[in-house]
């Protein structure tokens, strides 16, 4: 058996026996291995295959592989990674080829890059999305690192990712970990994503009286249209979706709290490195982080006076209308920042990243795939410099079309007390964006005045300083 297995995977969570099994199915030979036994043997019982060999050895499995070896890492991000890397150096030959799948942090892939490339070993950072049915029927696969790497394993890679048009939904993203902060970005427009139809949810069932089989038919109403998508189908059915352990809808009966894993909050953190303005991404985050504290929200409802706004939408077809035309505008915005932040990252570090490629490749297997993503990629065809995506005429015009519904969602939902901060930033990003006075004048007004940090004129070049009357 030696040399003729075609790949190793380590790593046997769900994601990673799913890939294995996905490999597997293509005709790739794939030996696979975990730390615990126990586990590679659960996996072999439960998921036989004639193409999967499991190894209860690290050597023996390195051993097992064609060179140059392709090795694929589907294990817990962070300390894990270099650990594992670590115990493959002394086994691996110059050449070998190391790819991470799991959500680490690009600047840890970045780290790994150069200090395996100046050991003579290639490395990929990969982005892998679409959970565990995409990791087993097709994910959306994002690698960054050695381009010779990724042509060396393209064949595995391309043929396991979801297909969109029969294309694959795999490409190489760029060098160091290109791929993986394409992947912290998709998390984060997914994180915006999410917490719009969220929101979306509150003002149809409490501003506009929906029941879970209304909301059921709107959401699958809306899915037939311009929002169609992943997760506008599942929120659909999962509003119908009934409770197993209780009487009545699933639904009703989930805390009203999430958590999150990170990467979302790394895309806003890096967004404040870099200076770009992702503030929806940011307030997905923030809804997440107060959801979870629950007892103060609910010691905070005693205490603080709810609007005496009263709703009035006699006609739910006109209110849910309005709330999807809203949706679609701010699904714009959220899309245009997290592709904003990927375009100013190229340019800072000098990825020359393909977004219209990289848009194409979201189209399916991913958690984000929808088809509004065939209209980003005709927006980078035209114009693959496009600074922001609301400038492309496509977009212009749905924004100009839709932004008067988007509004008066945000006017509705804090009129009356409804939680709306994806919407709401969404607008406060709109006129932002096109704003003629921002007021920032009177900012550089005050750093002088306090600070003697200068100020810039409208009328002549250069930095000055006033002598402020204090």
């Amino acid at each position: 058996m030696k040399n003729l297995l075609d790949i190793g995977l380590i790593g046997l969570s769900v994601m990673g026996r799913s890939l294995a099994q996905n490999m597997a199915d293509h005709g790739f030979q794939t030996a696979v291995y975990n730390r615990s036994p126990e586990v590679t043997e659960q996996v072999m019982k439960e998921h036989p295959h004639k193409n999967i060999t499991a190894f209860y050895n690290l050597a023996e499995l390195v051993y097992s592989l064609k060179r140059p070896r392709r090795i694929f890492l589907m294990i817990q991000a962070g300390k894990p990674v270099d650990t594992v890397i670590d115990q493959l150096l002394p086994l691996l030959e110059e050449g070998d080829i190391i790819m991470d799948g799991g959500n680490s942090y690009f600047e840890d892939t970045n780290r790994r890059f150069t200090k395996l490339e100046d050991l003579g070993i290639r490395y990929l950072g990969v982005g892998v999305s679409g959970g565990e049915e995409g990791a087993r029927r097709g994910p959306s696969i994002m690698p960054g690192g050695s381009r010779d790497a990724y042509d060396e394993v393209s064949p595995i890679l391309e043929a396991i990712a979801a297909k969109a048009m029969e294309e694959p939904c795999c490409t190489y993203i760029g060098p160091m970990g290109a791929g993986h902060y394409v992947k912290m970005v998709h998390n984060g427009i997914e994180y915006a994503d999410m917490q719009l139809i969220a929101e979306a949810y509150l003002l149809l069932k409490y501003a506009g009286g929906f029941t879970n089989e209304e909301l059921a038919d709107t959401f699958h109403e809306w899915n037939e249209g311009e929002l169609q998508s992943y997760l506008i189908a599942i929120t659909a059915d999962i509003f119908r979706e009934k409770d197993d352990l209780a009487p009545g809808d699933l639904i009703d009966h989930i805390l009203d709290s999430a958590k999150q894993k990170g990467t979302g909050r790394w895309a806003s953190i890096e967004s404040l490195h870099q200076g770009v303005d992702i503030s929806m991404i940011t307030a997905a985050c923030n809804a997440r982080v107060m959801s979870n504290h629950l007892k103060q929200r609910q010691l905070a409802a005693s205490r603080i006076y709810e609007p005496s706004h009263s709703y009035s939408f006699p006609d739910k077809k006109e209110f849910a209308d309005m709330v999807k035309n809203a949706l679609y505008a701010g699904k714009i915005i959220a899309y245009a920042q997290g592709f904003s932040l990927m375009k100013d990252a190229s340019d800072q570090f000098d990825w020359n990243l393909d977004l219209g490629k990289i848009a194409s490749i979201f189209r399916a297997g991913c958690i984000i795939q929808a088809i509004f993503l065939n209209d980003i990629t005709k927006a980078y065809t035209r114009n693959p410099k496009l600074d922001n995506l609301i400038l492309d005429e496509f977009f212009l015009d749905r924004i100009n079309e839709n932004q008067g519904n988007l509004r008066e969602v945000v006017s509705t939902a804090v009129l009356g007390g409804l939680p709306v901060p994806a919407f709401a930033n969404a607008v406060s990003y709109l006129d932002e964006f096109s704003s003629v006075a921002s007021g920032a004048n009177l900012i550089q007004a005050q750093r002088d005045c306090f600070g003697a940090h200068t100020y810039e004129r409208t009328d002549r070049e250069g930095t000055f300083h006033h002598e402020w009357r204090k």
